[in-house]
């Protein structure tokens, strides 16, 4: 429940707001204090409430508008402002886009710091609602309570949610009535299993105490039409599992992969754990440019699926294969660069740190007759060895897709030594691109950046870059 804050508020009036920036924020300044503030886009006027004081900054929110922006739009969700999902979802499309390519600009500028071509336009997104191809939602027995909500005389049943953490409250779940990210089933799945726990007295997990029965739900989707649901449960009650999944599965014949797993850990994560299947195949299947993948309930795969085409695209134009190269793709994943490159080059190498991803990369070749691809299991940096090099071939070409922390140092340093004419670094972090991008320039000139918008009315943004040998 959310507490009253009863301390005095200082009102800063009439703040013109200047620039957006990340994290979804935009930013305003006050005495040449910088200002951050949310839920407010570039050219509103408005009087700010000092949420946070800082030495060097101060947080805010507007309380008062005196000016919209011109670029300012109506959010289409009703739960706009408290959830932390789509927090640009006020600013029109192509405003979003100008402001992705400015922080990636910014951030090679101010950190990459090397040579560099103009950042081409960013490639936007097919579909700015219902892209999304996965989201995972959490039970609470304590959910958000909104101002006007008079609790008193509350049902037990009423204090519980189905939805998305609030930014900043681990601790609090809002209930999602209708969220505009996945296509159908999914909202329909969420609220027929709410109703289903409600009418049921099955108990909402408990995030400070950590007990109750239902924890989670994960819904992942295709584009052609096949749906996977994990229900995550925090103890083994077979009856009342059995009971609930089947509801489901007789409710939703779409759903083709019907999962659940047992997860008393401290945290939501469950890729140490059993996920056992219940009904339909324990994968879902994915087609791009006439390949298949199989998508497991452990695999990654692009959430954004009709833009994961696109981003593979510039890396296959980037790479400009012509059909005799040994390519390294480095944290492979399920394959997806690997396998959809591969006709285009004599032998691809993947090396990927996660075993099931792994092996779901090894299926993925196999059931689409790709015979020129091999993958490794092991850490990057502990791979790229002098003998792995001896043994597999020096690289033509590299392709990286590091997580957000980009590239690990010894990494760096075996791209460095592989001495490869290519290397194509494709990254959901640019900041940590352009430094890597900056190591790099020992041997590397950066000749191609090129933006990917996977994520509509978030401030994130994929990117692609070129590098080539000196």
């Amino acid at each position: 429940m959310s507490k009253k804050d009863h301390r005095p508020q200082q009102i800063i009036e009439k703040v013109e707001i200047l620039d957006a920036v990340a994290e979804g924020k935009s930013i305003a300044r006050i005495d040449e204090m910088v200002v951050f503030v949310t839920n407010a886009v570039p050219g509103d006027v408005v009087d700010i409430r000092i949420t946070r004081k800082k030495k060097n900054y101060i947080e805010g929110i507007p309380v008062k508008f005196h000016h919209y922006s011109d670029i300012r739009t109506e959010p289409r969700c009703e739960h706009f402002g408290l959830c932390g999902g789509c927090k640009w979802q006020n600013m029109i499309y192509s405003e979003q886009l100008r402001y992705k390519q400015k922080q990636v600009l910014s951030d090679f500028q101010r950190i990459g710091k090397v040579e560099m071509p103009d950042v081409k336009p960013v490639i936007p997104s097919q579909d700015i609602y219902f892209y999304r191809n996965k989201l995972d939602y959490a039970f609470s027995n304590y959910r958000w309570i909104y101002e006007n909500e008079n609790t008193e005389n509350f049902a037990p049943e009423e204090f519980n949610a189905l939805g998305f953490h609030i930014p900043g409250r681990f601790d609090r779940v809002f209930d999602v009535k209708y969220c505009h990210l996945q296509p159908s089933p999914s909202n329909e799945i969420r609220l027929a299993i709410k109703d289903y726990a409600v009418r049921n007295r099955l108990t909402f997990f408990d995030l400070k105490r950590n007990n109750g029965f239902l924890r989670n739900i994960v819904i992942r989707t295709t584009t052609i039409g096949e749906t996977m649901l994990i229900v995550a449960f925090y103890y083994e009650d077979k009856n009342e599992i059995d009971k609930l999944m089947g509801f489901i599965s007789g409710g939703f014949p779409s759903i083709t992969s019907l999962m659940y797993v047992i997860n008393p850990k401290g945290n939501d994560t469950f890729f140490d754990l059993e996920v056992r299947l219940f009904a339909g195949h324990d994968y879902i299947t994915e087609e791009m440019e006439g390949l298949k993948f199989r998508i497991g309930p452990k695999s990654f795969y692009q959430t954004n699926s009709m833009q994961a085409l696109r981003l593979f695209y510039v890396a296959r134009e980037f790479a400009g294969l012509s059909g005799a190269e040994t390519v390294y793709d480095l944290y492979s994943g399920t394959g997806t660069i690997a396998n959809f490159i591969s006709s285009d080059a004599t032998k691809v190498i993947g090396v990927e740190n996660i075993p099931e991803a792994v092996e779901d990369a090894r299926v993925n070749s196999r059931i689409n007759g790709i015979q020129n691809t091999t993958f490794f299991k092991g850490n990057i940096e502990d791979v790229l060895t002098d003998q792995f090099f001896s043994e597999n071939g020096f690289p033509d070409v590299i392709i990286a897709d590091p997580p957000r922390v980009g590239l690990h140092p010894a990494v760096v340093k075996a791209l460095l030594k592989s001495s490869a004419p290519k290397i194509v670094y494709v990254s959901c972090n640019s900041a940590t691109q352009a430094r890597d991008a900056s190591m790099l320039n020992e041997k590397y000139r950066l000749t191609a950046i090129q933006p990917v918008d996977m994520f509509p009315h978030t401030h994130h943004v994929e990117n692609v870059i070129l590098l080539e040998m000196k």
